[in-house]
């Protein structure tokens, strides 16, 4: 029940992050919605009574599914570079960026360029 709540609330986080206009928002938001697709993810292969794959191979009824944990794997290391790759983009087309209002943007290369 846990995870679930956790989960929810990370989601209720990154659509509020996702409806900004700026893009530094949207990275964070999706940054939140990536983290509760990996608690998503684990809660689908079941986080009580479990126990590691250690020991004898006669009874596999109480090990944990390493299924969940490699697609948690996966999608960690995509997100990662999806997160790497909006950040790049952030920065380099932030002079192109006119969904920034222009009173709250104060960046000394924009200041410098209008005086």
């Amino acid at each position: 029940m846990t995870v679930a709540i956790s989960a929810g609330i990370l989601v209720c986080g990154a659509v509020y992050l996702l409806q900004r206009r700026e893009l530094l928002r949207v990275i964070l938001g999706f940054i939140l919605l990536g983290n509760a697709v990996n608690l998503i993810l684990m809660a689908a292969g079941g986080t009580s009574d479990r126990t590691p794959p250690f020991g004898t191979q006669d009874d596999t009824t109480g090990y944990a599914d390493p299924l969940p944990q490699a697609f948690v794997l996966t999608a960690i290391v995509i997100a990662f570079s999806i997160t790497m790759f909006l950040l790049a983009l952030a920065v380099t087309g932030r002079r192109d960026d006119d969904t920034l209002d222009e009173a709250s943007d104060d960046s000394p290369a924009e200041t410098e360029g209008a005086a």
